[in-house]
C-alpha cells in the first residue's frame, strides 16, 4: 500500500515515480543522435501526443520508497485525467478545469492544487509544443524507446517529467517524475487503448453528483 502522505506530496507534483530513467528494455546501448535526429523524433512525439483525444490503460505505480500501487488510467484531452486506484487504496486523482482533485474514499477528504504546478499538467494541454515554455533536456533513444526529458522553462524547482515512449508504433508507455527533491516516481501503462467515448462525469468534480456517483462505488 502506497503511503497517503507520500502520495499528497506526489500529487503536488504529479503522481511519482522510481528509478533513473527507466526504458523497458534497459539492456541495450542507448544510441547517439544528432541533433536533427532529436528534432525529428521530438517533431513526431509532438504528433502522436497531440494526436490523442482519450486513453484508457491499467498502470503500475511504484514510488521511491519502494511502494507500489495498480489501477486504471482515463486520459481526456485537452485538461482531463483520472487515476482510479485498485483496493485497498482508497485513493482517486482527478484533473480537470485547470485542478487536481486528491481524493481518500476512506476519510472522505479531497485536496485541490492548480494543474500547472505539476510536471503531469505538460500532457494536458492542448497543444504539447516542446520548446517555449517548456524546456527539453534531453532526447534517449534505446532497444526501440524513446526517452524525451522536460521541465517548465520558468520553474525548474517544480521538477522534471520524462516520457517513454515506444517508436514502433508509437505509444506512451512509461512517465518518470521527479521532483526538486530528486524523488522519483514511475508509472507504467499496459493494455493501452486510445480513441474510445469516456463519460464526462469521470471527471467533473465540481459537480456535487461527482461525489454522489463516489459513494456508490
Amino acid at each position: 500500500m502506497l503511503r497517503r502522505t507520500a502520495l499528497l506530496s506526489a500529487l503536488a507534483l504529479a503522481l511519482p515515480l522510481a528509478f533513473p530513467l527507466a526504458f523497458p528494455s534497459a539492456a541495450r546501448a542507448q544510441q547517439r543522435l544528432t541533433p536533427q535526429q532529436q528534432q525529428a523524433l521530438l517533431a513526431r512525439a509532438e504528433a502522436y501526443l497531440n494526436g490523442i483525444t482519450t486513453l484508457r490503460a491499467r498502470f503500475l505505480q511504484v514510488a521511491q520508497n519502494g511502494g507500489s500501487a495498480e489501477g486504471t488510467a482515463f486520459i481526456a484531452r485537452p485538461g482531463r485525467m483520472r487515476f482510479e486506484y485498485d483496493p485497498p487504496e482508497p485513493l482517486l486523482l482527478v484533473a480537470s478545469d485547470s485542478q487536481f482533485l486528491y481524493y481518500d474514499r476512506e476519510l472522505k477528504q479531497p485536496s485541490i492544487v492548480p494543474v500547472s504546478s505539476t510536471p503531469l499538467g505538460l500532457l494536458l494541454r492542448p497543444q504539447i509544443r516542446f520548446g517555449g515554455d517548456v524546456e527539453v533536456m534531453g532526447v534517449e533513444r534505446q532497444g526501440g524507446f524513446l526517452g524525451i526529458t522536460l521541465r517548465r522553462r520558468e520553474n525548474p524547482a517544480e521538477g522534471r517529467l520524462t516520457l517513454v515512449l515506444q517508436e514502433e508504433p508509437m505509444e506512451l508507455r512509461q512517465w518518470v517524475v521527479v521532483d526538486g527533491q530528486g524523488r522519483q516516481t514511475r508509472v507504467t501503462l499496459t493494455q493501452i487503448q486510445t480513441g474510445m467515448p469516456l463519460d464526462r462525469r469521470l471527471f467533473t468534480f465540481n459537480d456535487p453528483r461527482f461525489f454522489e456517483d463516489e459513494g456508490r462505488r
